[in-house]
């Protein structure tokens, strides 16, 4: 039984998240991206804790260094996407003269 509420969840997520992301105009999308990407720091936290986890076998290991070497590439990818908007908005010097 909980095995099915946890599916359920599962796509429930995946339907509300796709109908929220798919309603964002697209002047909206990367701001509210770059916001959200210190949020996926935390996905890091919990991908140490799993692959830390002692006594709970190799795979758990295996699984969470995964989980820490895709979280840290996708909070690097977010920054350096920011980064790279933020610069969009600079002046150049030659403007300012």
């Amino acid at each position: 039984m909980e095995s099915i509420l946890l599916l359920f969840t599962f796509v429930l997520a995946i339907f509300l998240g796709f109908e929220l992301i798919s309603k964002v105009p697209s002047t909206l999308h990367t701001p509210l991206m770059s916001g959200s990407n210190a949020i996926s720091g935390i996905t890091i936290v919990g991908a140490i804790i799993a692959a830390g986890a002692i006594g709970e076998g190799t795979i758990s290991v295996v699984l969470g260094t995964l989980a820490v070497t895709f979280a840290t590439i996708n909070v690097v990818g977010g920054y350096l996407v920011t980064d790279r908007m933020l610069a969009m908005f600079k002046s150049k010097e030659g403007d300012k003269k």
